[in-house]
């Protein structure tokens, strides 16, 4: 049982994570780090294949290298907004990533062959593996709020060239680049919503009872 105390931590911190984009150069306390490794670590996974591997990229040349594989890719996703000049400006306005900014990113890498060829539940739905690991990032992510830290989920950039960056196996997944730091501008919404990119949709909307579409 939790009390009504911990139970609001819990939910405030919840509400209160947002996806940052700016960040400071201050170094992270080693301790922070580890809290949100083992966080992440402490997730749920489908036949508890724990999927998940961690880089941590400190090095300046490589965080550069990062942030061109994601500038190359935000660039080349403008084109898909070419016929709407007002989004197209939008887009390329946005400030998609802290790769260079930011004294740690870590690299969530999932191993689809771990634990063999049966693991219990994904041989039903083999994507479960990138799911579990997704569970290990929202951990990640609630765990950097609680240590006062800002994280930015960066998902521009072909994942070869992440690869070979950071010399990652062709059998390996790289899930997500998450660039992790203390920030001057912790945001009150979500970066999107404040800039009017889209609105957030009624919760009673999605809700369905027994069948689709039934309400």
């Amino acid at each position: 049982m939790f009390s009504k105390e911990e139970k609001d931590a819990i939910y405030k911190v919840i509400y209160n994570r947002r996806d940052v984009r700016s960040f400071l150069p201050t170094p992270i306390p080693e301790e922070a780090i580890h809290n949100i490794l083992k966080a992440a670590h402490q997730a749920p996974s489908v036949g508890f294949m724990q999927p998940w591997n961690f880089v941590i990229v400190s090095s300046d040349e490589t965080k550069e290298k990062l942030a061109w594989a994601a500038d190359k890719e935000r660039r080349a996703l403008a084109i898909h907004y070419e016929d709407e000049a007002e989004k197209e400006t939008k887009f390329l306005g946005l400030k998609i990533q802290g790769l260079k900014e930011a004294p740690i990113t870590i690299c969530v890498t999932c191993d689809p062959t771990r634990g063999g060829s049966h693991v219990l539940g994904r041989n039903s739905i083999p994507e479960t593996d990138m799911l579990s690991t997704a569970c290990a990032i929202q951990n990640m992510w609630l765990a950097a709020c609680a240590e006062g830290l800002a994280m930015g989920w960066v998902s521009f950039y072909k994942k070869n060239d992440v690869r070979d960056i950071l010399s990652i196996p062709p059998h390996i997944e790289p899930i997500a680049l998450l660039s992790i730091g203390y920030t001057e501008h912790y945001p009150t919404a979500p970066i999107l919503e404040t800039a009017n990119w889209e609105k957030r949709r009624r919760l009673d909307d999605l809700i369905f009872t027994d069948q689709w579409n039934n309400r």
